[in-house]
């Protein structure tokens, strides 16, 4: 029967494959660096295209107008709550151009950060999906290494067992012990030649 080697090729694998993980992930750090970069940077022009068409279409400026001072308001409040001054009293709205401008900012403001915001669920996700699939690939090898155990523990049962039956048999065909059991020499068994 042939042995195993001391270490399944997988071991090997898995080594190797742990040095070019840690190679990976020192590579990934800057990538996503850059990649982080390039989207802010990317999201800048598409920001201010949106504030410049808010601007001009006359539906959306009221629309965006509402929201800048309904905005306007609630900033107001919040900072006259935070620095105890009385809640209640009168905010007057911005002018038409600054709540065009304030709403345009914010807009522009929204879309770079439900940009990046989706760009990081999406590597969250990425990474969910590549921890599962370690997990499954470690889940897989345990239940390989238990299987390649109980064939071993298998295999040592019947070693021993066959073992046993060597000893009983060489017990049962040598009355005396040691090497003159084994060979069973007796007086009748032993001719002399003539010379």
């Amino acid at each position: 029967m042939i042995l195993p080697p001391p270490f399944p090729p997988q071991t090997y694998a898995a080594v190797n494959q742990g040095i070019s993980n840690i190679t990976r992930k020192a590579m990934v750090l800057p990538l996503l660096k850059l990649g982080t970069l390039a989207l802010r940077t990317a999201c800048k022009p598409i920001a201010s295209r949106l504030k410049k068409e808010a601007g001009l279409h006359p539906r959306f400026r009221t629309f965006i107008i509402s929201i800048a001072q309904a905005n306007h308001r609630f900033t107001t409040k919040m900072q006259r709550r935070i620095y105890g001054h009385a809640v209640d009293a009168v905010i007057r709205p911005l002018n038409e151009e600054k709540a065009v401008q304030a709403a345009a900012d914010l807009l522009g403001e929204l879309f770079v950060f439900t940009v990046a915001g989706a760009a990081i669920i999406f590597e969250v996700q990425r990474n969910a999906r590549s921890e599962a699939r370690k997990e499954e690939r470690r889940r897989m090898e345990l239940e390989e290494m238990k299987k390649k155990d109980e064939l071993l523990e298998k295999e040592i049962v019947l070693l021993r067992q066959k073992l046993a039956e060597l000893e009983h048999g060489l017990r049962g065909q040598g009355q005396g012990q040691g090497f003159a059991g084994w060979f069973r020499f007796r007086n009748g068994d032993i001719k002399a030649k003539p010379a």
